[in-house]
């Protein structure tokens, strides 16, 4: 079929590696227009279009050939994978899914994910990095455990207290170590160092940001957010004008329950889990640090948090404190120049 862009009312794009295959819908959704492009002529190809709207899926490299489009004046909508699943007729090839995705992008009520700019990739990166650094130091210690273990030493729990006791254990002759055992352990506890060292200094860096950046400073103002989940915020969000309102990015966050409603009935169940669970994760850590740490006497959310537990788990008050401070983030991002004020309860001290 003859490549003429300008004809086509919207475009849907599935993105490979090197290949990317788009389809063209005219104003009434009939396919027009079917294309197989390399990595090197698809700028070229959408440079020649007029205007227009351009759907594709969210996956590795959506965040940047979005960006590329927009520069070029298109109305680019990344749309999660799950929603253009329904759209995709009989069989599945790559043309069929972008056929798919362009129809998913001309529907009204579809949800789409937000344009990231390139810092903001890059500090979602050095958040991914520090989380799997995490997660390898976690696994390191309990491989490190189980090894002393199998040997008759039992260390205590935590990762604070673990590299004080490992030391300990190996310096013992008088435990039941082995010599090649002591060797490995030796040689492990420098891999757990140098996993120390470079989650320092990720997070060192995401603290530097955090304390350079005007709105991460504004959002730090809430509690329970730090310079993680202040940037992590950041990172995720981006632009906080496409949720209506305050509750919708609690809902994003996947912090609200879930409906299994049939007949007139309402059933609600645990949590969405929906969205980012890494910042999910941040909020619902903060919200337990407010929790304990909070002065109920000088912040009326102490009196909310109190009503609340005389009447629910302390767990499921800790997922409704995260739902909160969600509402409260959006409120802080869409205010320019907003900071979370603390105001004492009626009959408190400020």
């Amino acid at each position: 079929m003859q490549l003429n862009p300008k004809t086509c009312a919207v475009f849907g794009v599935d993105i490979g590696k090197t290949l990317f295959h788009v389809v063209g819908l005219d104003a009434f959704g009939a396919p027009i227009q079917k294309a197989k492009l390399r990595r090197d002529t698809v700028l070229q190809f959408f440079a020649e279009a007029d205007p227009t709207l351009v759907g594709m899926e969210a996956c590795p490299g959506s965040q940047w050939l979005a960006r590329k489009l927009r520069e070029l004046g298109h109305d680019v909508r990344i749309i999660p994978a799950q929603f253009v699943k329904p759209y995709v007729k009989s069989h599945k090839n790559d043309i069929i899914d972008a056929e798919a995705i362009a129809e998913a992008a001309t529907r009204p009520t579809m949800r789409f994910v937000g344009i990231k700019e390139a810092h903001q990739v890059d500090l979602q990166m050095l958040h991914r990095v520090r989380s799997r650094l995490v997660k390898a130091r976690t696994n390191l210690i309990c491989q490190m455990r189980s090894y002393c273990l199998e040997h008759g030493v039992a260390l205590r729990q935590g990762a604070g207290v673990f590299k004080l006791d490992i030391v300990r254990a190996i310096d013992n002759l008088e435990n039941d170590l082995t010599d090649r055992a002591r060797v490995v352990l030796r040689e492990l506890q420098e891999d757990l160092l140098r996993l120390e060292e470079r989650i320092l200094s990720v997070s060192t860096e995401i603290k530097n940001i955090a304390d350079s950046d005007e709105t991460a400073r504004r959002l730090m103002t809430i509690p329970g957010v730090g310079p993680l989940g202040a940037t992590a915020i950041l990172a995720s969000i981006g632009d906080p004008t496409r949720f209506k309102k305050a509750r919708d990015v609690a809902a994003w966050l996947g912090l609200v329950p879930r409906q299994h409603s049939t007949g007139g009935k309402q059933t609600l169940l645990g949590i969405a889990k929906r969205g980012s669970s890494y910042v999910r994760t941040l909020l619902i850590h903060g919200a337990r640090s407010v929790l304990m740490h909070l002065d109920r006497a000088k912040d009326r959310l102490g009196l909310w948090v109190d009503e609340l537990r005389t009447r629910m788990h302390v767990n499921k008050v800790t997922v409704a404190l995260a739902a909160k401070l969600a509402r409260v983030i959006w409120v802080v991002l869409s205010e320019p120049g907003a900071t979370y004020e603390r105001r004492a309860p009626e009959g408190g001290c400020v």
